[in-house]
C-alpha cells in the first residue's frame, strides 16, 4: 500500500489491479499524433478517440493518470522561430496550442465517461484550471484525469521537459513516452534498415549518445529524481496497458538500464 502523503487515495476508482506495476503514471503524447497528415486536420477525431480509449482502458484498472501534449500539430515554437517569428512569442504560440489540445482530449475522455480536467502553467481561469501541485493530488485521490497543459509556462522549454517537470510535482511512478516507433533505437528506423532497438538503457548512455528520445533538461530532472522512461509505439493497441503491468515493450531508460 502506498504512503498517503506521497500519493493519495483512489476512493472513486472500484478495484485497483494487483498487477500493476505503475499505478501513477505521467503520459506524454506528441502534438502531432492528434492530426491527420492526408486530411490536413490539426485534430483528428479518430486520432483523438483511439488515444482517449486506449486512456481509459488504464484508467479503469486503477492507475492514475496525467498527460502532457506536445502542440505540434497546431504549432511549434522552434519551426516559427525558423520562419522570422521571435522564440518568446513562438514558444507562446506553442503553449496555447497545447492547451487547445489539452482541451480536445478532456472533451474525448469525458464523452466516454472519464472524469477529467485540465490545469495549466498559465492563467486562463476561462478555460482551464492553475496548475497546483495539492490540488492535483486532490484530483487524483478522486479518480480524476489530468491533463497538463501549457508547458513550463515559460519560453526556451520543451514538453518533454513539462513532461518530466510534472512527473516529479505528482511522483508518477514513471514518465510514458507515446511515439511512432516502439521504442528507442540506435538510428532513424524509418531511413536506416541496420538500426537497433535498444531494450533498455541508462540516463548516461542515452545523453551520452544523443539519442533522441528527451530533451537533455527532461533526461535530467527523470535522472535526478529516480523517474523511469518508457518510450513505446502508442499505435500498439494493448501497448499502454502492457506498460503499466510491467511488461518488457518498448524500451526502459532508468538508472539501471
Amino acid at each position: 500500500m502506498r504512503s498517503v502523503g506521497h500519493y493519495g487515495i483512489i476512493p472513486n476508482v472500484k478495484k485497483v489491479s494487483r498487477k500493476l506495476k505503475y499505478r501513477r503514471i505521467l503520459l506524454k503524447l506528441s502534438g502531432e499524433v492528434l492530426g491527420n497528415r492526408e486530411t490536413g486536420e490539426c485534430i483528428d477525431p479518430k486520432n483523438l478517440a483511439f488515444m482517449a480509449e486506449r486512456v481509459k482502458k488504464i484508467h479503469k484498472l486503477g492507475v492514475e493518470v496525467g498527460i502532457v501534449l506536445g502542440g505540434g500539430n497546431i504549432f511549434r515554437g522552434l519551426t516559427g522561430a525558423g520562419k522570422g517569428v521571435n522564440r518568446v512569442t513562438g514558444d507562446s504560440m506553442g503553449m496555447l496550442a497545447t492547451i487547445i489540445n489539452g482541451l480536445a482530449m478532456m472533451n474525448a475522455l469525458e464523452s466516454i465517461g472519464v472524469p477529467t480536467r485540465v490545469m495549466t502553467a498559465v492563467d486562463l481561469p476561462s478555460f482551464a484550471e492553475p496548475f497546483i501541485q495539492r490540488k492535483a493530488l486532490r484530483h487524483f485521490e478522486k479518480g480524476r484525469v489530468l491533463i497538463f497543459a501549457g508547458g513550463t509556462g515559460n519560453p526556451f522549454f520543451s514538453t518533454d521537459s513539462a513532461a518530466a517537470l510534472r512527473a516529479s510535482e505528482i511522483g508518477a511512478d514513471a514518465l510514458l513516452k507515446a511515439t511512432k516507433v516502439d521504442g528507442v533505437y540506435t538510428a532513424d528506423p524509418h531511413k536506416d534498415p541496420k538500426a537497433k532497438k535498444y531494450g533498455s538503457l541508462r540516463y548516461e548512455t542515452a545523453l551520452e549518445k544523443r539519442l533522441k528520445v528527451m530533451d537533455s533538461a527532461a533526461f535530467a530532472l527523470c535522472m535526478d529524481n529516480g523517474i523511469p522512461i518508457v518510450v513505446f509505439d502508442f499505435f500498439d493497441g494493448d501497448a499502454l496497458e502492457r506498460v503499466v503491468k510491467g511488461e518488457s515493450v518498448g524500451t526502459l531508460v532508468s538508472a539501471n538500464g
